[in-house]
Order: C-alpha cells, then structure tokens, then sequence
C-alpha cells in the first residue's frame, strides 16, 4: 500500500460518528472525493435531460469529453450528492431543475452549486428511498460522453403485473423483482389449455419500439419513431381490451428507454400468449416504402434489407444507454432446439395473418413474412412478431404515420390479423399453470 493511501486509510479510521453526522447534515462527504483532476480540462455539459417514468427516472449529462464523477447517498431526508470535477457551471446545468415535474416519481428538487475548485456539486432532494444507478456511457450515434443516473424504486412495482392482478382485486403479486421469469421448459409448449386454465384472457404483449434517449428513426419532417410507435401502440392495446376474452399490456407505457432483452422479460413475466413488436423505420433511400411483418429466424436473415433492418434494431441498447454493470443475463439460450422451431413457427403463422390484415391499410413492402436475428424476439416460449408499419424516411408514409386517422388504421390492421390468428389457432396457446 501507497504512503498516500495509508494516510487515507489512518483518516477514515479516525472519522467520529459525530463528524460524519455533521458531514451529512452540511451535505459534505465524510469521506475524501478522489478524483483524477485535470485530466481533459475544463468539461462543459452540452446538454442536460431528464426522463421521467414510474418505472424509472432517468437523468443524464452529456459532453464532449468524459465527465469524472462520484455519487453519495445521504440519509433522512433522503438525498443524493453528485459531484462533477472540472465542470463549468453552464446554462445547460442552471436551467435543469426548470425541466422537473411535479409528479416527478421520484425527485424533489435538484440544486447545483460550485462545491469548491474545481468540483461542481449536484444535490437531488428525493421524495424517497431509491435504488440510484450511476454510470458512463461512451459516445455512440450522435451522442457524445454521457453520465446517467437511473432512479429506481426499491421494490420495483411491474406496471405489467399490476394491471393483470388489478383485475382480480390485488396488486400483492406486482411486486416481483424485475429478473423474475417463469422457467423455461420445452414441455410448456404442449398444445391447449389446462382446465384451470379455460377462464384466463388470452395475454397480447405490445411493444412499442424505441424510446427515452432512444428516438429510433426521424423522418424528414421530423416524426420520430419512439411517439409514432407509442402512439399506435396505445390505440392496439384499446381494441384488444375490448375483445371478449383477449387482454393487452404495454412494454412501455410512456416515452422512457427499455433494454431489449428487457421487453421480452416483461412478456414472459405475464406468460404472454403473443408478442408484437410496433416500429416504423427508415431505410437509406427515401423511396422505400411499404409495410412488412418480421418473425426471428435460426438460419440468417432472408434478405439483405431484413438483415440491414435487425442489425439496426439490434443497436438500439447502444443507443438508448444500457447499463453494463447492471444488465441481467440474455437467456442462457435462445435457439433452443424443437422448442424454438415450435416458436419460429408460431410466429410465422402470426406473422402472415397481420401480413394479411396490414396489406388493407398500406402496400406490402415484400408479400410474404421476412426472417432475421431481431434479438427483441427471442423469447423462446412466446410467437413473437415484428411489425414495421412503414417507412418514416419515405415522405409519404411519414405524413401517414403522423397521423391519428392512419395511426388507428394500422392498429386495427394489427388487430383483425391477431384476432383471425387465435381463431384460426385456438390449440396453439401455451399451457398455464392456472
């Protein structure tokens, strides 16, 4: 051990409780801030953003050069103290708390003052305790050097959960980690139901593509694609609560980022009988237009563009900002045989049935369902499909997509072709445990 780092230790070692109490009520660390001082000058925070969600709330720094930065959590009442060195106090920093809401889940208030040279301080006044996430990101698309801080509640409350115990008078089982899956077993793909399964609403899963720091695709008039899929997203899962016996859940329910290997969680977690997947991309040339339906495939993609298509869907954890330390491991194993062949088929079927129903509201890009290694339909137990409804890089099919009128045309597309699968289908559910 280094002669500084003895002297650090002695110092912790002689810190008194009654020093440290008084540390955290002048919300200073008890404990020495190390940082490496200087290493790229002074850092000027280009933009500072704040996403608001009851599932988390997001807060995120961006710049040119990295941002050094240490966390402390601070108790009663409940604070977290971020301090930044060698950052300018900019417009950018001053003007953040004018961006909190007052339903923040979360957050209180947020105060940004120079702690001392060198290190500006950021002080988040918490509504209550939280479980915080802080990491870097490095640059990638159009983003430079972000920080994010992610807010989490310390029992996650699964708004997907909670709205299927809703109906039976209790929330009790909502509160579920967010790792929680049903196992997997190729046995759970037996045809039909169980007996004391008969009485359970068929479950589609919708998800809604991109989100948060994740816009997706920006066509020229500049729709993004996170609000479009949103927005069509909410209009299916309306006309699927309507239909006897089926029942919708959202992957996200507003404009926040969700990891990919995350929504398929969600749907397992609700024993989903069908996925859906709602995007609408662009491509490199504004001529191309048309909607096409896309299911996972194990031997490669069946053409170029749905490769292209998958390798940019597949980015968009990059994109959206996935926290390394924190991701929970993608299934052990997606391809899984029999049981993922049984799924692929599924999906397939599926796929030509809302093929079948979206032909009636735009033209077909390709006639026939494509294949390709999206990794949002990996789920191995649950026929999952990826819907593109068109391309917002053709100008046309922007204006469709921008509005409301086309936007319930597609939904309903969706849903006559999810309505003619199950009654065309009603053996390929999977069997429940009750």
């Amino acid at each position: 051990m280094s002669y500084r780092r003895r002297l650090i230790a002695a110092d912790l070692k002689g810190i008194s409780h009654r020093r440290r109490t008084l540390c955290r009520a002048l919300l200073i660390p008890a404990f020495p801030v190390l940082f490496s001082h200087s290493a790229w000058g002074s850092v000027q925070i280009a933009s500072a953003r704040l996403w608001p969600a009851q599932e988390y709330t997001r807060l995120i720094l961006e710049a040119r050069t990295p941002v050094p930065h240490q966390m402390t959590v601070i108790k009663n009442p409940e604070r977290l103290v971020i301090d930044l060195a060698d950052v300018e106090f900019t417009s950018e920093l001053s003007q953040l708390s004018q961006h909190l809401k007052p339903d923040d889940p979360y957050i209180q208030a947020i105060r940004i003052a120079r702690y001392k040279p060198g290190v500006l301080r950021m002080v988040l006044d918490l509504k209550a305790e939280v479980n915080p996430q802080l990491f870097a990101l490095a640059p990638v698309g159009e983003y430079g050097h972000r920080v994010v801080l992610d807010l989490y509640p310390l029992v996650p409350l699964d708004p997907l959960m909670a709205l299927l115990e809703s109906e039976r008078g209790s929330v009790t089982d909502a509160l579920i980690p967010p790792e929680a899956n049903p196992p997997f077993t190729p046995e759970a793909r037996l045809p039909g139901r169980s007996p004391s399964d008969r009485g359970r609403p068929i479950i589609i899963a919708i998800d809604p593509g991109h989100g948060g720091e994740d816009p997706g695709a920006v066509g020229s008039r500049g729709t993004q694609e996170k609000n479009v899929t949103l927005a069509i997203a909410r209009k299916l899962k309306v006309m699927i609560d309507s239909e006897p016996g089926m029942h919708a859940v959202l992957t996200r329910d507003d404009d926040y980022f969700v990891p990919l290997n995350v929504r398929v969680q969600k749907a397992r977690r609700v024993q989903a009988d069908l996925f859906v997947s709602i995007h609408a991309d662009a491509f490199t040339t504004t001529s191309a237009r048309g909607s096409s339906v896309f299911a996972l495939s194990d031997h490669g993609a069946t053409s170029a563009a749905a490769r292209w298509l998958a390798q940019r869907e597949n980015q968009a954890d990059l994109i959206g900002g996935v926290n390394l330390d924190r991701r929970e491991p993608m299934l052990a194993k997606t391809l899984l045989d029999l049981s993922q062949t049984a799924q692929i088929n599924d999906s397939m079927r599926v796929g030509r049935s809302v093929l079948e129903g979206i032909g009636t509201v735009n033209t077909l890009h390709k006639g026939s369902v494509e294949q390709a290694g999206f990794a949002v339909l990996k789920a191995p137990d649950i026929p999952s499909i990826l819907v593109e409804t068109a391309f917002i890089s053709n100008p046309d099919e922007e204006l469709m997509l921008r509005s409301d009128r086309h936007q319930a045309r597609f939904a309903q597309s969706i849903h006559a072709g999810v309505k003619r699968y199950f009654a065309q289908n009603p053996s390929l559910a999977r069997v429940r445990a009750g």
